[in-house]
């Protein structure tokens, strides 16, 4: 039921799930969990955009599926709340005339340890 209601607009990301309930605008198995695009919503449909590897080349594929099969992606929640965090940041930066570098650092390696062995009782 949950899926009925949410309101897509075009631009968002959506997940496409197929629900084998619901036999109506079902996708073809292949789009069975890609992420796409939305470009159109129409009354009983909506339009995604997916990109499909065909021959070594990607391809942007068109289709429209039912709204049943489609969930709202949560691929870019992470970019989004660090732009809400990074904002403010950057505005008190500005104003007081510094750079300040906010992008997202790598995960470096642990620090090295010696591990001494125990001895071993039978």
């Amino acid at each position: 039921m949950k899926n009925y209601l949410a309101t897509l607009k075009v631009g968002d990301y959506v997940d496409i799930k197929v629900d084998a309930s619901q036999h109506k605008g079902m996708p073809f198995k292949y789009y069975h969990g890609r992420t796409g695009k939305v470009f159109n919503v129409n009354k009983r449909a909506v339009g995604v955009i997916v990109n499909k590897i065909v021959g070594g080349r990607i391809m942007h594929k068109r289709i429209h599926v039912r709204s049943e099969h489609l969930r709202a992606s949560r691929c870019r929640e992470d970019f989004l709340n660090r732009v809400k965090t990074n904002d403010p940041i950057m505005r008190e930066a500005k104003k007081k005339g510094e750079k300040i570098d906010l992008r997202r650092k790598p995960i470096l390696p642990r620090v090295e340890e010696i591990v001494k062995p125990t001895q071993i009782v039978f």
